[in-house]
């Protein structure tokens, strides 16, 4: 691992959350998009942010690490920034996983990333947030098996919602 993090301290309350720069980088996106996508079996993902300079640069690395994910071939619906529950929406419409990220600066800069299930349940434990900690740990990090594997990040507009380029 690169850049290697607290994984017990980051990869908690439905996702991840941590001081940045320090417990948390954007390399961490790329991790959970990746093991999102493979914990959920996932051919269809939404991404979102809260408009955040630095959530947009985690949302991006989160989308690579979805397309990037073994032989998912993963389309992520990227939603630029929009609210968690348009997110939710728009989800639950492709039938795939969620992935929403903030950052909040009153303390520093705190980066939170809220990862969901295709049922549009926050990941816990026992839903694939400790199977994906484990992996992370271990450095088990999904890498694509071939190039046809490769999935695609698309803009999401409301017109759009159901098309797979």
């Amino acid at each position: 691992m690169l850049n290697p993090i607290d994984t017990a301290a980051v990869i908690r309350d439905g996702g991840a959350v941590g001081q940045y720069p320090g417990q948390i980088h954007p390399g961490v996106g790329w991790w959970l998009g990746a093991c999102l996508v493979v914990a959920e079996r996932a051919s269809r993902l939404a991404v979102a942010h809260d408009g955040h300079e630095v959530s947009s640069v985690f949302a991006e690395r989160l989308g690579q690490g979805a397309i990037n994910a073994e032989h998912y071939a993963c389309c992520v619906s990227h939603l630029g920034a929009q609210p968690e529950t348009e997110l939710l929406d728009v989800a639950r419409s492709i039938g795939g996983p969620a992935a929403w990220l903030s950052t909040h600066t009153a303390t520093g800069t705190i980066v939170r990333i809220r990862l969901y299930t295709s049922a549009g349940v926050l990941l816990d434990d026992s839903s694939g947030l400790a199977a994906i900690r484990d992996r992370i740990a271990q450095d088990r990090v999904p890498i694509p098996v071939n190039h046809q594997a490769k999935g695609t990040i698309v803009p999401w507009r409301p017109d759009n919602e159901g098309d797979r380029p």
